[in-house]
């Protein structure tokens, strides 16, 4: 009795690892392959598991797999589950410190090509029993509902439901070209800004701000003949001589160290926003997870841009 007791328990954890593999790898064939079995079992063992729980886990079609609602709120269970089998595991046993497993981590897309992405691939190149996926997005992702593991954000945190470790942070600043700046002089109010051709990203808020103007905020509605809905290409353009733009320190931070930009007003600048290595509220979070914050935590330690 006891031994058909194990085994049904057994079953039900490699089924939950199955689901999570599938929901990560977004594939039946892919979840397979990582479990290194067949995707003839891996069918078995997903359709058995959604009859145990009398639930629908995937809406499946003959070209893609998603998460249900069902779906999405049991994976964070299972996940639970499996990282606190990992750390009593990892508790019992001297050779766990070499962490193995898949993560996945979402960051900004320019932040996290410049400096995320150059950290994980470290990672991966140092543990090599680690497997990691990267999203970069320039929204708040929903790390619950979307399985991420961890995220780097830049700002205040507003979700209650997860932890942020702050490693640095960054000012918004206003730059120029030198070429610009000789042409049409250096502003020495942001109010000046109203009278030239700035150079806009059309995704963010539709007024440069708040500036720090005499202990007040200040909002300026700016306008100009140039705007993008990407950063990188608007960064450019301010290089070229179009304007002034506004943006993160970090996202000019090489133009300015090569003075093809120059920062301006800064007398005027808000105060600098955090940046923060978050991830869900957990009492038990997997070994894979702590090393890899323990890891992200160093090499972003004191950024300051």
């Amino acid at each position: 009795m006891e031994e058909s007791v194990y085994h049904a328990t057994m079953d039900k954890l490699r089924a939950m690892q199955a689901f999570i593999h599938i929901a990560d790898e977004g594939s039946l064939t892919a979840a397979a392959r990582v479990m290194e079995s067949s995707l003839p079992a891996m069918v078995r063992t997903l359709a058995s598991y959604e009859a145990l729980l009398g639930v629908r886990l995937f809406n499946r079609t003959t070209r893609r797999i998603s998460l249900t609602d069902e779906g999405r709120r049991h994976l964070d269970s299972c996940r639970q589950i499996l990282a606190a089998l990992d750390d009593a595991e990892s508790a019992l046993s001297a050779d766990a410190a070499e962490p193995a497993g898949h993560l996945t981590i979402t960051a900004p897309v320019l932040f996290g090509q410049m400096h995320v992405a150059p950290a994980v691939t470290r990672f991966v190149q140092h543990h090599e029993k680690m497997r990691c996926s990267m999203v970069l997005a320039d929204r708040v992702v929903n790390l619950l509902e979307e399985g991420i593991d961890v995220g780097i954000r830049i700002g205040a945190l507003d979700d209650s439901s997860l932890v942020a470790q702050p490693v640095g942070e960054i000012r918004r600043v206003v730059v120029a070209s030198p070429a610009w700046l000789r042409r049409h002089g250096t502003p020495r109010h942001p109010k000046d800004l109203l009278k030239a051709n700035c150079v806009r990203v059309t995704d963010h808020a539709p007024t440069w701000g708040p500036f720090n103007d005499k202990g007040r905020p200040l909002r300026l509605a700016v306008d100009g003949n140039l705007a993008f809905n990407q950063i990188a290409p608007a960064v450019q353009a301010c290089a070229a001589g179009v304007g002034p733009g506004s943006f993160f320190s970090y996202q000019v931070a090489p133009f300015v160290k090569n003075k093809q930009l120059r920062i301006v007003l800064e007398d005027f600048e808000p105060p600098s926003r955090p940046i923060s290595v978050v991830y869900p509220h957990a009492r038990l979070l997997p070994m894979r997870t702590r090393v890899f914050i323990d890891w992200i935590r160093q090499e972003l330690r004191e950024f300051r841009a």
